[in-house]
């Protein structure tokens, strides 16, 4: 009895080394999404450029698009923006949704880095962004024809992500759909 007394402290202390070893190996950015393969939310909201206008998730239906939250105060945002604006030269539809961010900001932030974005929702007090489940920002979500997520990335885009997951994916879904 007295060295089963000794030995739970020592079995529990390696149970528990073993999953701090696992968790040591996981990939911090892969956060799974329950919204993968589900209907994107339905949203609409003032456009950044124009608050008069209303846009939201209608003006994408039937398309297969990329949905980036982004805002002024991201340094992520601004390290992954030169990938977005030469996926929009390529042709990729990329619809913004600018998240708790001031108007003014968001305005500023375009007119210097360029806008790559087909609109911009203004989600101010980030309603929409919860929906969506948004942890921050940046993140891009890939909506199908049918307006199904197929594919969410958290954080910001290299390059390496947009050659090798972002564009061949809406490639694919291009073909599927038609």
């Amino acid at each position: 009895m007295k060295r089963l007394r000794y030995l739970l402290p020592l079995i529990l202390i390696m149970v528990l080394g073993g999953f701090m070893m696992v968790g040591l190996t996981l990939d911090p950015r892969r956060v799974p999404s329950p919204l993968v393969d589900q209907p994107a939310p339905r949203f609409q909201l003032p456009a950044l450029e124009d608050p008069e206008r209303l846009v939201g998730s209608s003006d994408f239906d039937g398309e297969v698009v990329l949905l980036n939250i982004w805002a002024s105060w991201c340094v992520s945002c601004r390290q992954e923006h030169q990938v977005l604006v030469a996926m929009a030269n390529r042709g990729v539809p990329i619809y913004g949704l600018n998240y708790k961010d001031e108007r003014s900001d968001g305005l500023n932030y375009l007119r210097s880095m360029s806008n790559p974005y087909v609109w911009n929702a203004h989600d101010l007090e980030g309603r929409v962004g919860i929906d969506w489940g948004v942890y921050g920002t940046p993140e891009t979500f890939i909506i199908d024809r049918q307006g199904r997520i197929r594919y969410k990335h958290i954080g910001p885009l290299s390059w390496q992500d947009a050659q090798n997951k972002i564009l061949p994916m809406v490639e694919q879904l291009r073909r599927e759909s038609l």
